[in-house]
Order: C-alpha cells, then sequence, then structure tokens
C-alpha cells in the first residue's frame, strides 16, 4: 500500500504556510549565526563530502545551525538516519516506499534504494510505525526543499537505540556498512547518495556544562572514532539523542573514504533565546 506521510510537526516545528516557512528558512541562513545564504547556496562543495550531522529541533532554536550543514550538501540524493523518539517499532526501521509531505510538496521515498539497504542487512526492517510521528527525520526535508525542490532522492532510516555500548555499536557498524555498500554501488551506477545523521546534543542542563559536554562528545566525532564517540557518551552521560545515526553514519562515511570530520557551527538553544539555565546543544558537522 502507498502510504503518505502528513507533516506532522507543521505549524509545530516550523511554519505551516509555504512563503511563511520559506522566510523562516532563509532567515535560518541569513540569521546572526547561520551561514550566508549567499555563500552557502554556491556550487562550491566539496566532491568529497559523504555525509553531515544536523539538529533536528524547532527551527526558532536550531534553525541557524541547522542551516551550516544543509549548507554544505550538493543537489544529490539522501539519505536521512534519525533516532525513534516514540520507542515504537524495529530497532533499525526504513520506510521503502510512500510520499512525505511538508508545506513545500511532497517528496517521494526511494523504493529501489530502500529494497537495496534492506537486503543487504538482514537488521533493517520495513517498518512505518516509527516514522509516523518522528520529528527527527521530517525537519530535514523542508531544509532540503527550500534549496533543492522536491526532485531528489530520498530514504528516511529511524533508528531505535540501546545503551552506547559495544553490543549497540557492533550493530551500528553492521547496518552502516551495509549502507556504505549500497552507496558505492549506486554511485558506479551515476547515482550520489549523502547521508545525513539527524541529532541534537546536550539536553535540558545549564549551557555551560552543555558546551563542556559537547565539546568533548564532538571532539570524538571530528576524529571519525566511533568507539570513543560511544565511551564519552556513556563516559560523561552525555544526552546525544542521536548518538546511534551518528556512529552509524560515521562507520559508513569512513567505508566511504572520509578521512576526517569538520564541525560547522555549534550553539545552543541559548544562544537563539538567550535563556540559558537549560539549553539543547546544537552542532551541524561535515564529513568528507
Amino acid at each position: 500500500m502507498f502510504y503518505v506521510r502528513p507533516p506532522v510537526y507543521a505549524g509545530r516545528f516550523y511554519d505551516l504556510e509555504p512563503d511563511r516557512l520559506k522566510m523562516q528558512i532563509e532567515g535560518c541562513f541569513n540569521h546572526s549565526l547561520g551561514p550566508k545564504e549567499k555563500e552557502s547556496k554556491g556550487e562550491s562543495q566539496s566532491e568529497k563530502l559523504v555525509a553531515v550531522v544536523a539538529p533536528h529541533a524547532g527551527y526558532m532554536a536550531s534553525g541557524p545551525v541547522h542551516a551550516w550543514a544543509i549548507s554544505r550538501l550538493p543537489k544529490a540524493n539522501y539519505i536521512i538516519v534519525g533516532p525513534n523518539h516514540s520507542g515504537f517499532g524495529s530497532q533499525f526501521a526504513i520506510m521503502k516506499k510512500g510520499l512525505w509531505k511538508t508545506p513545500l510538496g511532497g517528496v517521494a521515498v526511494s523504493e529501489k534504494v530502500a529494497d537495496r539497504i534492506e537486503a543487504a542487512c538482514e537488521l533493517v526492517e520495513h517498518d512505518v510505525l516509527p516514522h509516523q510521528s518522528e520529528n527527527s527525520i521530517e525537519v530535514q526535508l523542508p531544509f532540503l526543499q527550500y534549496r533543492f525542490g522536491n526532485d531528489f532522492g530520498f530514504v528516511p532510516l529511524c533508528v531505535l537505540q540501546d545503551p552506547p555500548d559495544d553490543a549497540f555499536l557492533e550493530s551500528c557498524r553492521v547496518v552502516g556498512e551495509a549502507i556504505a555498500g549500497t552507496v558505492k554501488a549506486l554511485k558506479k551506477d551515476g547515482e550520489r547518495w549523502i547521508l545525513i545523521a539527524s541529532s541534537d546534543f546536550s539536553h535540558y542542563i545549564p549551557q555551560k556544562r552543555a558546551v563542556e559536554i559537547d565539546k568533548k562528545v564532538i571532539g570524538a566525532i571530528s576524529k571519525l572514532d566511533e568507539k570513543m564517540f560511544f565511551h564519552r557518551v556513556k563516559d560523561l552521560q552525555a544526552s546525544v539523542c542521536g548518538y546511534g545515526p551518528i556512529a552509524m553514519v560515521m562507520i559508513a562515511a569512513k567505508a566511504l573514504g572520509a578521512k576526517k570530520a569538520e564541525l560547522l557551527k555549534y550553539a545552543t538553544s541559548g544562544d537563539t533565546t538567550g535563556d540559558t539555565t537549560a539549553v539543547v546543544g546544537y552542532a551541524s558537522i561535515a564529513m568528507m
């Protein structure tokens, strides 16, 4: 059955009306914390880019940081990996077909690519349930539509996270390597697919402590060291909501030839709202 996934978070995380939404996203690019739109919409994107980490909160809070990740993306196709906040469904849940709608139009899931990822890894299961109310994947789409329209391929993968231990990291490794193998095969067919790991960082702690924790966690990502990353998440009790997706994308990125990760921008909700008593941390990171 063909599934149409409505824009659940329109009017909550981002504007419901199309023209106002475009203005809202444009404002994220031109915000004092964001990249300037005239610079970020050029064609000087790195051909070596294979993945980014991007936030997924409401655009009022995380949008200016979000714009840094989206500004680095060339026109391509995108596998978006996000955490499962609801707790329902399969651990590695892929949606294999359907249409995701936003106020800017509809983006079709690439059934061909989703099928290939599922076939390449027995841990990945077709499961629509966790995608029905998940914000981490949905909020990436209007930014992509703003830059590229609706004619790009898209595959959503939702991850139900276990504790950041060796067993879960190994599962992330298996899935990440399967995704990388699929992307390599697609590249031979002339298709470029880029991975987006959707995650916020520290949640609801004082700004000073959030910055301290996130700096150490992002340091491990910058080294493309998924084991160090998991250890720091665990040891620091870091409330990174998408540590599974980030680790999986790091593993896939290295398999695709990435040699480094670059922090593009870090800020907290306190930097945009002025309330630093209990903030959420946001980071945009490029892997190439």
